[in-house]
């Protein structure tokens, strides 16, 4: 481990989440938000109980205690189950790029969450901050023109987008309870996490009658390629660098970092979907990551 552990995995989640939209956008688009959400779970799950296998010796983590199936697996059906069902959603309706925008107010709703449920003290610095990342945002949402003929299907996608923002929120504060006690590696937590929100999914799923359906998707080959490339990228990569980020740095430094994926992924959406993108919505996306970095960095 080097002194910017913590950092540096903080910024490479930035990144694996931004490539890893880009690939759910297309596979979602081809056979369903919801189908490529239950697929890719499975996928991620087994990349990385293979990886816990190679590195610990055992597919799941036999260490774990009670305290850790609680809090992660709580985490995992908030954030995989619930919150990425909503994002994959937020991905067809107005693009990864708005919806990753969208996916920057977790840091915002989690200190408001603390500020009216835990009572935890907001600096007037950090209430600047919060207001700075709305604005920012606004700014982005209010250029969006070429929207006003599709009013409800953006209004749907922009509830798709914070609804999944919430749920980000919710899971880091819960992933954070159950790695804050005893010895359990950033990887054993996330096989954790990523158990639980696929078991819970897969049960919605089979109690709507749909695993036929889903199952189906896979003979989509460009989805199914799109969805291994999501993965990787995604809850394998992503989501575990995101664990060392928040164990290994103070969660101000690593929630501003990975917050960067809106600003990434304008060249992308420009590059790879032929987005047309205004100058209001560079400038507001810039505005609204340092809105995040005033909250949290001291």
């Amino acid at each position: 481990m080097t002194k910017y552990t913590g950092e540096i995995a903080a910024l490479g989640t930035s990144f694996c989440w931004s490539f890893g939209s880009i690939f759910f956008t297309i596979a979602s688009r081809l056979i369903g938000s919801s189908e490529v959400n239950r697929i890719r779970l499975v996928l991620g799950m087994l990349l990385l109980m293979f990886t816990h296998l190679s590195i610990t010796g055992t597919l799941i983590p036999l260490n774990a205690r009670f305290h850790h199936w609680f809090w992660l697996g709580m985490s995992g059906i908030v954030g995989f189950a619930i919150g990425d069902t909503l994002l994959f959603r937020g991905y067809v309706l107005i693009g990864p790029r708005l919806t990753m925008l969208l996916m920057s107010l977790a840091p915002v709703l989690g200190a408001l969450l603390g500020w009216f449920v835990l009572g935890e003290f907001l600096s007037l610095k950090e209430l600047i901050g919060i207001i700075v990342t709305i604005f920012g945002i606004s700014v982005v949402l209010y250029s969006r023109n070429e929207q006003k003929s599709h009013k409800k299907i953006y209004s749907t996608g922009i509830l798709c987008g914070l609804g999944a923002s919430l749920c980000q929120a919710l899971g880091y504060f819960l992933s954070k309870k159950g790695l804050a006690y005893y010895d359990l590696s950033a990887l054993s937590g996330n096989v954790i996490r990523i158990m639980s929100g696929a078991l819970a999914i897969w049960v919605i799923a089979l109690s709507q009658g749909r695993v036929s359906s889903t199952i189906s998707g896979l003979g989509n080959g460009k989805a199914v390629l799109a969805m291994i490339g999501g993965a990787i990228f995604g809850p394998f990569l992503g989501v575990w660098l995101s664990l060392v980020a928040i164990q290994h740095s103070y969660i101000g430094i690593a929630s501003t970092l990975m917050a960067l994926p809106p600003v990434i992924l304008i060249p992308l959406s420009r590059w790879i979907f032929k987005e047309h993108i205004t100058k209001y919505a560079v400038v507001g996306t810039i505005v609204a990551i340092i809105g995040v970095g005033l909250i949290f960095i001291d």
